[in-house]
């Protein structure tokens, strides 16, 4: 083991280590309105220095599309210090659910420009943002995943804590808190589908204190069921 803690102290002397990430986006979810052909991301250079900017689709586990569905453009480009930008989504023409919401994840890193000022040696550490992006179909248009969250229904089963979404949207929790024992962990519930969560103690009967996590990110009210 010494020799590996000695190469480690030896990097860190040699090299100031920068891993905040630079680049800040506008928002944590995309909300992409199937009226529309394209949807955008503002993103910021909160770094001191230029940035290179990349982004990218990736598919999400369990949601009907994938990342040849959607285009981004530019994919890659210079951001200088203290500047803002846009990133554009842009629908590929390939076929989407339009009866439900569907999710992919966007990608956005920035790879900042090494400072080599007076002399030091600087790693750079490119963080990567994963966002939400959330395709809404045309048909759900003046809807909300807020607007049915009562629809929402929590049963106990062999698997733990069920919660069953027969709506069509993507219900994103901000909490739960089970017999006044909050999670830890991060949930959603796809559209039509059901979560089963495993953490935590259950009683046989309980009650269970949640709330989403709007279409601007913003926690929403608690609500309060019984199982």
């Amino acid at each position: 083991m010494k020799p590996i803690a000695a190469v480690i102290f030896c990097v860190a002397s040699a090299a100031s280590l920068n891993a905040s990430a630079s680049i800040v986006t506008g928002s944590t979810r995309v909300i992409f309105d199937g009226s529309r052909q394209a949807a955008s991301l503002s993103v910021e250079n909160s770094d001191k220095v230029t940035n290179l900017v990349q982004s990218w689709i990736s598919p999400a586990k369990g949601s009907p599309l994938k990342k040849e569905n959607m285009i981004i453009t530019p994919p890659l480009f210079r951001l200088e210090a203290g500047k803002k930008a846009s990133i554009r989504i842009v629908r590929s023409g390939l076929p989407v659910p339009e009866d439900r919401e569907s999710l992919l994840w966007l990608n956005v890193k920035g790879i900042p420009a090494t400072d080599g000022s007076e002399g030091k040696n600087t790693m750079q550490i490119a963080i990567n943002s994963k966002i939400k992006l959330i395709y809404r179909p045309a048909a759900l248009q003046g809807q909300t995943p807020e607007s049915s969250a009562e629809k929402l229904k929590w049963n106990l089963t062999a698997k733990g804590l069920q919660v069953n979404n027969p709506t069509p949207f993507y219900m994103n929790f901000s909490r739960i808190e089970i017999n006044h024992q909050a999670l830890s962990g991060q949930y959603f519930v796809a559209p039509f589908s059901t979560l089963s969560i495993s953490e935590g103690v259950m009683s046989p009967h309980g009650k269970v204190t949640w709330s989403l996590i709007n279409d601007y990110g913003v926690k929403g009210p608690d609500k309060v069921t019984s199982y």
